[in-house]
């Protein structure tokens, strides 16, 4: 198996290379020369067994297939249910597959506990050290804290949004109390943040200096990990599925369409994309309007994005991945900030099994009283998002599957105000708020954070 740049000026490398690298060195994202076809999962078959089969197609001979297994065994043993994404009926043809049952109560758990062992695996094979580096809008950085912490080969240094992320989600980032966790809150929001990221990348004798990598959703592993239980899921139920993607980077829903890509959904790939009011997403998916907007705040934080990223990846494979029509669409977007897309391309989105909608908050909030009236369950502000789509697109001849991707108490506040009801954390979580939280604030500064980088790396260690 060999990966590519979408922008098409970066050699071709292996798996590992892929996924500790994170950005192309043209700044292009990687995705697989070619895609492997894997056999669809029994319904029987455990989710681990799932996991390594579908990895170890994307490893090809980068990491032998025991190997993975073992892998993969460790990473999901701290998972609360042994489905890892079960399936609740929500409702006559629509299911919540839940994706909350990670030691940091949201889905980015079930990718990065996963890359953390693949990253120490390779890291321990090479003797070299990272610097690894990730702009959160709100669970990302959790998770990755929660899978690095402790690391011996990586020191992690996560930048969120100062006051613009839960209470609860700050705390799974800043109390591992571990020294190669470094927590930096930016006086800026999630796009600021994710902009420093990319300028770090984009300079290579930095890169090189402290061993930059990434593990935000551009990762390539974290595509692959996510793509799992959509095939999962499907295995579990007679006929197509529609799948409503809370989303904002787009890293999910790119995740379906891999797994419909690579055979592992036989009846293929059908996922709309349910965006809050930074609707970008949805734009640019059904007018091809790539144009730049300033994030506003909405009761769903961790979809708070602009700009999202993943998005690259589904016009390369739109264009016919058409590699240079894909850097001259970036290039012009980053030199204005407004570029239209062809209309053949914006019509490939549909083919491709791609669509979005937008929710506003006030529907948000709405859904999770209206999910709370009629069951007692409590859902998140994101997954509301989605049921509420998933409520005005169901239709009887597919299951509609909402991805539920955070538990209720990462948001008390915004659960409480909708519902007047409390959301405690699952018992396995402890006393959070008695932990003692370590984090730096700084102002959203490209050179401030590449200073701060440069004094705590280990990479030289």
């Amino acid at each position: 198996m060999r990966y590519i740049s979408t922008r098409g000026g970066a050699e071709p490398v292996d798996f590992v290379t892929a996924c500790l690298t994170g950005l192309a060195p043209d700044g292009g994202l990687y995705v697989p020369e070619s895609w492997p076809q894997i056999a669809p999962p029994r319904a029987d078959e455990a989710y681990v067994e799932t996991a390594a089969r579908v990895l170890s197609a994307f490893a090809g001979d980068s990491i032998p297939l025991g190997d993975l297994q073992a892998m993969c065994a460790r990473a999901y043993a701290s998972f609360a249910h042994h489905s890892v994404a079960p399936l609740t009926e929500l409702g006559k043809g629509v299911w919540m597959m839940e994706l909350h049952h990670g030691p940091t109560l949201a889905f980015k758990d079930v990718a990065m506990q996963i890359i953390a062992q693949i990253y120490d695996y390779a890291l321990e094979r090479s003797g070299k050290r990272l610097s690894i580096i990730c702009a959160t809008s709100g669970d990302t950085g959790g998770a990755a804290a929660a899978a690095f912490a402790g690391a011996r080969y990586s020191d992690l240094y996560i930048l969120h949004p100062h006051e613009r992320i839960s209470p609860v989600q700050r705390r799974f980032m800043t109390m591992t109390g571990l020294a190669n966790v470094h927590n930096l809150a930016l006086e800026g929001d999630f796009d600021d943040c994710q902009a420093i990221v990319k300028s770090l990348f984009a300079d290579k004798d930095f890169v090189a200096e402290v061993g930059l990598s990434g593990v935000n959703s551009i990762n390539w592993a974290r595509i692959v990990a996510q793509a799992v239980y959509f095939a999962t899921v499907q295995a579990k139920l007679a006929g197509k599925a529609r799948f409503i993607v809370p989303s904002g980077n787009m890293g999910d829903a790119l995740a379906g369409y891999v797994a419909g890509k690579c055979g592992l959904l036989p009846e293929g790939f059908e996922g709309h994309c349910a965006v809050n009011e930074n609707d970008a997403l949805a734009r640019i998916l059904n007018t091809g309007e790539m144009k730049r907007h300033a994030a506003v705040e909405t009761p769903s934080p961790a979809m708070d994005i602009s700009v999202p990223s993943n998005f690259e990846r589904v016009l390369f494979e739109a264009s016919g991945r058409d590699a240079g029509f894909v850097r001259q669409t970036y290039e012009a977007y980053a030199q204005t900030g407004d570029v239209a897309l062809p209309e053949a391309v914006v019509a490939e989105f549909a083919a491709l099994g791609f669509s979005a909608t937008r929710v506003s908050n006030a529907d948000t909030m709405a859904e999770m009283q209206r999910v709370f009236d009629e069951t007692g369950w409590l859902i998140c502000p994101h997954t509301a998002v989605g049921t509420y789509e998933a409520r005005r697109l169901a239709r009887g001849d597919v299951a509609t599957i909402v991805l539920a991707t955070a538990h209720a108490a990462k948001f008390p506040e915004t659960v409480k105000e909708a519902t007047g009801a409390d959301a405690p954390l699952p018992a396995r979580c402890g006393d959070m708020e008695a932990a003692r939280e370590v984090f730096e604030r700084l102002p959203a500064d490209l050179g401030t954070v590449r200073r701060y980088v440069q004094e705590h790396s280990g990479a030289g260690r």
